[in-house]
């Protein structure tokens, strides 16, 4: 399932099995290892340092080439996340070093 318009990841609606051909952006293709309900698969190729779109906003980006069909996750993918708050010690870190 497709999230949003310009996501280049779909979501599997259900389990899949290893070996099992999936349709994805209207390309047939073979699971490598099985797969749960929520986990991504790339839509198309996704060149290394893209970022990857989910409800049409990056969730990080492509650490290596992703063809499309291929399983997206930690192993391929690479968190853009910045945190948004500093724990105590950082603070005083940050406020001792300027």
């Amino acid at each position: 399932m497709q999230l949003h318009p310009q996501d280049n990841v779909v979501v599997l609606t259900r389990t899949v099995a290893a070996g099992e051909r999936v349709c994805v952006g209207g390309v047939t293709v073979m699971i490598e290892r099985a797969l749960a309900l929520g986990h991504k698969l790339a839509a198309c190729d996704i060149p290394a340092g893209a970022p990857i779109l989910k409800y049409g906003v990056s969730i990080g980006s492509a650490a290596v080439p992703i063809p499309a069909g291929a399983h997206v996750h930690t192993h391929n993918l690479r968190s853009n996340y910045l945190p948004t708050y500093l724990h105590a010690t950082q603070q005083r870190y940050f406020e001792e070093h300027p």
